[in-house]
């Protein structure tokens, strides 16, 4: 089917790319906010508005959490009581390389709970290139605009003998000097959440365009008339005389290997740009970045919630290097604690991202994917192993070894330039060993003997690292396939793939945990969350068999009984097992309160099952329930995911369901049907071609696919070729209020599944 697919565009023309200059500022659209109404025991995003560039060093945020908490801006709050430098990829994970800084007038006011002021939503404006709030207790607006590794702010001041800039080090470690005769600040801090080496630092200076009439160090909360404190809670607080209105501006750059290194960045980075000019810069490269996609024909909610996820799909993962005074890049690393050449990325879950978001910069971004190719061959070059959570060394968070299908894919997808011979080598160590924390595979001795993980050997969520590493197998098979390898190198890898298999119970045809000899898990309920799966149930994860879906169909007994299956999870009641964790996690009730019975789209494991109607007839199917999980389930509002938007995932399923396919199986060459959002929506390719989408009669009624012509010749394929996409593509579809139950229903429509590979 491959061959065919190239073989229609190869004799076509190709649209070129043409400069699009937008008709409105796309980072206005964006809404950092979106997702921010959140709490523990209920996600509507689990995120904070990120003030940053894409895919920047360091993100900056107002702080409406204390000192440490993961959830350091809530939409709920009343008080804010910093402007907090970030690097925090999750609540759940927390932060590293952190520091503040506040303004204040009046009695001076240092402990983070007493000099946190009173602020309104009202009195606040937040784009991913401009943040700005008036703190009411001390009538002082903040603005802050950001670089990649250093950022402008400026405080408007009111009439006040006693002015203050606090700058908030925090705890666990921190330094900070004066210097009042360079109007300049400089320091440190240490405080990180784990997967750091002992060295770890991160160094900031700080320069103020006012001069300081009185300036001190601070530690437990109280001045101590020093200009230079080194402890466990390091501040400074300079001082002086403002009239009303009067702004004072302030830089501020960062970098995790020196001082000196953090005041290139700033020289480079800033130099002598006033705010307004930085602002201006930072809108430009997010204009310039969303207009990648160009949407047409959508509603205000659309337009406003696609950019919203577009923008925060392109934070992560975050850059760790830096541009030395020798303009070479390099890197501190958080594996051996040295200064080391090349690239480096951090702020990333793969067991979430590589689903959709690593997809979507292959196919889009594939220069800075690159650049995260070359970071991983350093990620296993310094510590050994390829990071499978990155925060930003090893952290111990998550399942799977699916940094095979990132590597992967990348390779198969026609990125080119970096270390590949390395990077197998690291696939094959981690798929064959246990590493520290959530490296390597755990259970690997059962899995690579039995052909699973057990039940009932004292490793949890065994069935989900079962079905996971199945993937992840097949994954390393198609690269060593592409890099020439010998059959009986990599054919070990193609029988593992299968492993999947070992885990489908003919009874219930569901995956089910099993025992060490051979017998199913019992009791079994397919609604106990946690226990042999992950952050899911039966249900959700019986369908994470990415590479062969038609094998799962065979399993389950047919095409017809696939679909029954699939219309079960949308037709039972949210019922739940919380017993295993002993209460209700946030996920599940955020599956619960949806209203889409079992469907848990809050959490990544059963994200692509809505495509998979697509394997057994049923194309119309997926094009209904896509649509309405993305009228549902999301909105550019701080209440406006459905669980946790985990590092750009929950936000690519949106993209890409809004573009009409979706990459079930990451590590092949198709992207599986369904149906566009928008009337128009082109993708500008980096190698200059174009994706041109139109729907043109699309809206809220013609949601179904009626017809489909690629590049002028009739389509009933049900998948799309990324190799054919990126030579430039004109998809016209003809969209109807009425399923057409005829296309996309044969034999040769259906995506790739491992068991139809000839």
């Amino acid at each position: 089917m491959k061959k065919l697919f190239l073989a229609v565009f190869a004799f076509l023309p190709m649209v070129t790319l043409a400069q699009v200059t937008p008709a409105t500022d796309l980072a206005d659209l964006a809404n950092p906010l979106m997702g921010t109404a959140s709490k523990p025991d209920l996600s509507n995003g689990n995120t904070y508005p990120a003030i940053a560039l894409p895919w920047g060093m360091n993100f900056w945020t107002p702080q409406t959490g204390k000192m440490g908490d993961g959830w350091q801006y809530t939409y709920d709050a009343d008080k804010i009581r910093g402007f907090k430098q970030t690097h925090q990829p999750s609540p759940w994970m927390n932060d590293y390389g952190m520091f503040s800084v506040f303004p204040e007038t009046g009695a001076l006011k240092l402990d983070q709970d007493k000099r946190a002021s009173w602020f309104s939503h009202k009195a606040e404006v937040s784009r991913s290139y401009y943040y700005s709030v008036y703190l009411a207790d001390y009538d002082v607006t903040t603005e802050l605009t950001p670089t990649e590794r250093a950022a402008n702010f400026r405080f408007t001041f009111p009439k006040s003998d006693s002015s203050h800039i606090i700058l908030d080090a925090f705890d666990k470690g921190s330094y900070v000097k004066i210097i009042p005769g360079e109007q300049k600040i400089i320091g440190y801090s240490t405080k990180n959440s784990g997967a750091v080496p002992a060295n770890f630092k991160n160094y900031f200076v700080i320069y103020i365009d006012k001069p300081f009439a009185l300036a001190s160090t601070w530690h437990d909360w109280k001045k101590d008339g020093a200009l230079e404190y080194t402890g466990d809670h390091a501040g400074a607080v300079i001082s002086f005389k403002t009239t009303k209105g009067e702004q004072v501006h302030m830089r501020v750059a960062s970098s995790f290997i020196s001082i000196e290194q953090a005041e290139l960045n700033l020289k480079r980075e800033l130099g002598t740009d006033s705010f307004e000019t930085t602002e201006q810069k930072a809108k430009d490269i997010w204009n310039k970045t969303l207009g990648h996609l160009a949407i047409e024909g959508g509603t205000s909610d659309q337009n406003r919630t696609f950019y919203s996820c577009l923008s925060r799909m392109l934070f992560f993962p975050n850059k760790m290097y830096e541009v030395d005074a020798k303009g070479e890049t390099v890197h501190y690393s958080p594996f051996n604690g040295k200064i080391m050449p090349g690239y480096l990325f951090a702020g990333t879950g793969f067991w979430d991202t590589f689903r959709a978001l690593y997809p979507f910069l292959n196919l889009v971004f594939p220069s800075i994917s690159k650049e995260m190719q070359q970071g991983l061959v350093n990620d296993y070059k310094e510590g050994g192993w390829l990071p499978e959570w990155s925060s930003p060394g090893y952290a111990d968070c998550m399942i799977g070894n699916n940094s095979a299908s990132i590597v992967a894919e990348a390779y198969l997808k026609g990125l080119r330039g970096y270390d590949i011979e390395s990077l197998y080598a690291a696939l094959k160590h981690g798929a064959n060993n246990e590493g520290p924390n959530a490296t390597g595979r755990r259970g690997v001795q059962y899995y690579n003997t039995l052909g699973y993980v057990p039940y009932d050997v004292k490793i949890n969520e065994n069935a989900a690292r079962t079905l996971e590493y199945a993937y992840d197998d097949y994954a390393i098979y198609q690269l060593g396939k592409a890099l020439g390898k010998p059959a009986s190198e990599i054919n070990v890898y193609k029988k593992r793939s299968q492993n999947y298999r070992n885990l489908f119970d003919p009874e219930t045809k569901l995956m089910r945990g099993k025992n060490k000899d051979g017998s199913f898990e019992k009791p079994f309920s397919p609604f106990k969350w946690g226990d042999a799966f992950t952050e899911g149930n039966s249900w959700h994860y019986s369908w994470g068999v990415f590479h062969d879906i038609q094998g799962l169909v065979n399993l389950m007994g047919g095409k017809e009984q696939f679909v029954a299956k699939l219309d079960s999870v949308f037709s039972m009641p949210p019922v739940f097992d919380e017993s295993y964790y002993g209460g209700v996690i946030h996920e599940i009730r955020e599956m619960q309160i949806a209203n889409m019975g079992q469907y848990a789209h809050g959490n990544q494991p059963i994200q692509h099952m809505i495509y998979l109607y697509n394997y057994a007839g049923q194309p119309w199917k997926t094009q209904y329930w896509a649509r309405e999980t993305m009228n549902k389930l999301y909105k550019a509002v701080p209440d406006g995911y459905c669980g946790d938007e985990d590092n750009g995932q929950t936000s690519a399923w949106y993209v890409f369901s809004a573009m009409g396919f979706y990459p079930v199986t990451p590590a092949s060459d198709q992207y599986v049907m369904g149906a566009p959002l928008f009337k128009k929506l082109t993708v500008n390719l980096e190698n200059g071609k174009t994706i041109v989408i139109n729907a043109p009669n699309n809206s809220a009624e013609n949601k179904y696919v009626n017809g489909l012509t690629v590049n002028g010749k009739a389509y009933d394929f049900n998948w799309l070729s990324h190799k054919a996409l990126l030579q430039g593509a004109e998809l016209n579809y003809d969209m109807s209020a009425t399923p057409n139950k005829q296309k996309g229903t044969t034999a040769a429509d259906v995506p790739f599944s491992m068991s139809n590979e000839k």
